[in-house]
């Protein structure tokens, strides 16, 4: 069974008592209480058998700290027998939304994280109808849920939409990106030479070129104060180019520098956390900051040197990348982000992910949703 009094938790207490055949639900909106739960936060991440980082105890509280400023913490922790069988990270904020104040519930994450979802660990059915219960019983103070990034082959889109339907809530899909990754089957040699022959023509090309200057090294740092000690050169060679032209290099913005800072620190600590550099006659000339995770390479921000860019140093840092985890036996590399062009050239294969939004009783609530799931696409088509 599913208990419905879900406990508001504003300073350090003990875990809510359950039954073998409960499940109960907490909300923690004390920040102190959010960082204490580390430990069991990371065991559920664990049991939940995701096969990212974007979720862990680290990454969810660097972006808190960084990007959660005006909003305020809404973390459902679902127990089984003590244990914590689900999280469904969420923070609660007031936006405007076609031009009218709306009460909004939404995951941790923005452009900064790839992917986002609730974290289930043990009892799916039982965790998802918890979270449901206790978002259900606080509906009278939010208008609109909304859960952006969810990979589609996550049960939470799913579970969530038939819940809220059930209830009587409408809800609505918007598909987000899909992200280039690549399962690593077989050899580098094989997949090497499937790639197209007017590529890997154009990889050889550029690798001459650089070679003509001195023997190009890949770098891979997984060490913690190597990292420190190297993280300036990857936000300037980050902040090189179009980036720091358009400003969008995370030197641009001080929350974001600040989080991918923090993030060097507490990620390199806990093993996961690469900054991978490639080197000419000792000068770093592109990076790609990202992780090594779950047997999995993820590349999330990236850079050259433009002095290099007619040899395309970042192709190359791709190409020894690829070629390195092949070597180490790893499962797959993902470019994240969206199905750009570039990275299509290495991989046909995508992930897609969907922004789920459901609506609450309100009558603004009402209000949004027709107008985003059916004025909105309405006048996208006529004016199509």
């Amino acid at each position: 069974m599913v208990r419905t009094d879900t406990a508001v938790i504003d300073a350090p207490a003990p875990a809510p008592s359950a039954t073998v055949d409960a499940v109960s639900v907490a909300v923690v909106t004390d920040e102190t209480v959010f960082f204490d739960l580390e430990a069991e936060w990371n065991d559920a991440v664990d049991r939940a058998g995701l096969t990212h980082p974007f979720l862990r105890h680290e990454w969810i509280r660097t972006w808190w700290e960084c990007f959660g400023s005006g909003g305020r913490l809404h973390i459902l922790i679902v127990r089984a027998g003590g244990r914590i069988a689900a999280i469904a990270p969420l923070m609660a904020e007031t936006v405007w939304m076609y031009g009218m104040p709306v009460r909004r519930l939404r995951l941790l994450h923005n452009d900064h994280t790839p992917r986002a979802d609730f974290i289930v660990a043990d009892r799916p059915d039982q965790s998802y109808r918890a979270i449901w219960a206790a978002l259900r019983q606080t509906s009278a103070s939010w208008d609109v849920l909304q859960l952006g990034q969810l990979p589609q082959e996550t049960a939470t889109e799913q579970a969530i939409r038939a819940l809220a339907t059930a209830d009587g809530c409408k809800s609505g899909v918007w598909r987000s990106g899909d992200a280039p990754y690549f399962e690593l089957n077989g050899s580098w040699d094989q997949y090497f030479n499937g790639l197209s022959s007017k590529f890997r023509q154009n990889l050889r090309n550029r690798l001459s070129r650089l070679t003509r200057l001195g023997e190009p090294v890949l770098e891979t740092l997984d060490d913690p104060a190597a990292i420190l000690a190297a993280r300036d050169d990857a936000f300037r060679l980050e902040a090189s180019g179009w980036k720091h032209q358009e400003g969008t290099s995370v030197a641009a913005d001080p929350a974001v520098h600040r989080f991918y800072s923090l993030l060097a620190e507490r990620a390199s600590a806990r093993g996961w956390l690469r900054l991978l550099f490639l080197s000419v006659n000792g000068r770093r000339i592109a990076v790609s900051y990202g992780a090594c995770y779950a047997n999995r390479l993820f590349l999330f921000k990236t850079g050259y040197d433009p002095d290099y860019a007619q040899h395309s140093p970042f192709k190359l840092l791709t190409y020894f990348a690829f070629r390195r985890a092949f070597a180490d036996g790893l499962r797959e590399v993902d470019f994240l982000g969206d199905a750009e062009a570039w990275k299509l050239e290495w991989t046909s294969t995508t992930r897609p992910h969907d922004w789920l939004f459901v609506f609450g009783g309100s009558s603004r609530a009402a209000l949004v949703h027709r107008v985003k799931f059916q004025i909105g696409p309405a006048l996208k088509r006529w004016s199509a």
